[in-house]
């Protein structure tokens, strides 16, 4: 597939826990959410529509006047039906926080909420802890079982379904030019869509991406890289590995003595020259001084 930018052993095991997470059975101890993002540009019109009437259809003008940005945030229970949209000035790790308190909320006596979500800064501990406080947010994020898309493996993400069907059925073409206007028509299909249970049929399955993509069943450990090292210590150890294969893991360089690194012999040179001549300038005025200067 085209959007796969490259099969290694870190996206074959991303994307085949996400893939195990969808074949779960349905259950309200632990329901799958799948969250997402999209942006929305906020405009207005120049001049306004005219509607449509016997024997003319509807005319829209091509002007318009931009009222700035906004953002969508989207989560959706496939097999259930549940739809959650929220609509914020910004995606920042507030708002985001924000929106994972209202889905935990949504499910008070889950044991634990399977979430599928994209690679995105702000999708982390972080982001709840900014929000909330480190322990409120850590005890917020620990409601969750967080499954990672791999790097460009969005498509991947049950929510893009989502965004697609809001797009398509409440947004379309239309120029909305505030933000609460927007959160007024995304609510509104919200109690629309979970009215209809609207359920997503995912049919990719793990079997399918090997006929797929043409590999055999993986042989590493399950999240051994991916959840017990932190994912920068994770990186420098890959790092140093593929650049220096003898170094040990998080080496680092020993300078002899403490505090102390080792002077470039240029640099010592110049040393030595400085301090001799500021010597000679202190003897030139020291035989200065004893003459007498007027």
């Amino acid at each position: 597939m085209w959007c796969v930018p490259e099969l290694d052993s870190r996206y074959i095991e991303r994307m085949e826990d996400v893939l195990e997470v969808y074949a779960r059975p349905l259950r309200s101890a632990e329901p799958v959410v799948c969250f997402d993002e999209r942006p929305v540009q906020l405009l207005e019109w120049v001049r306004p529509a005219s509607p449509a009437r016997p024997g003319r259809e509807a005319r829209q003008d091509y002007a318009y006047f931009r009222c700035g940005t906004a953002n969508l945030f989207c989560a959706v229970e496939p097999k259930a039906g549940w739809h959650f949209v929220k609509a914020t000035p910004n995606r920042k790790s507030e708002a985001f926080a924000e929106a994972l308190r209202d889905v935990a909320n949504h499910y008070p006596n889950a044991e634990t909420i399977h979430l599928v979500l994209d690679n995105l800064s702000t999708h982390s501990c972080r982001a709840l802890e900014v929000r909330y406080g480190v322990r409120a947010g850590r005890r917020l994020w620990r409601r969750f079982s967080v499954h990672y898309t791999p790097v460009h493996g969005s498509w991947l993400n049950q929510a893009e379904v989502e965004i697609s069907l809001l797009s398509r059925q409440c947004l379309g073409n239309r120029r909305i030019p505030t933000l609460d206007k927007l959160d007024q028509e995304t609510a509104a299909w919200e109690r629309w869509a979970n009215r209809q249970q609207l359920r997503i049929r995912w049919r990719f399955t793990v079997p399918k991406a090997r006929a797929r993509f043409g590999y055999d069943p993986p042989s590493f450990s399950r999240s051994e890289e991916l959840c017990s090292t932190p994912k920068g210590v994770a990186h420098h150890e890959a790092h140093l590995a593929r650049c220096h294969p003898g170094r040990g893991p998080l080496h680092r360089r020993r300078f002899p003595g403490p505090d102390r690194r080792p002077q470039h012999p240029a640099r010592h040179e110049v040393g030595r020259h400085r301090q001799g001549r500021h010597a000679r300038l202190q003897g030139l005025h020291g035989a200065l001084g004893s003459e007498g200067l007027p």
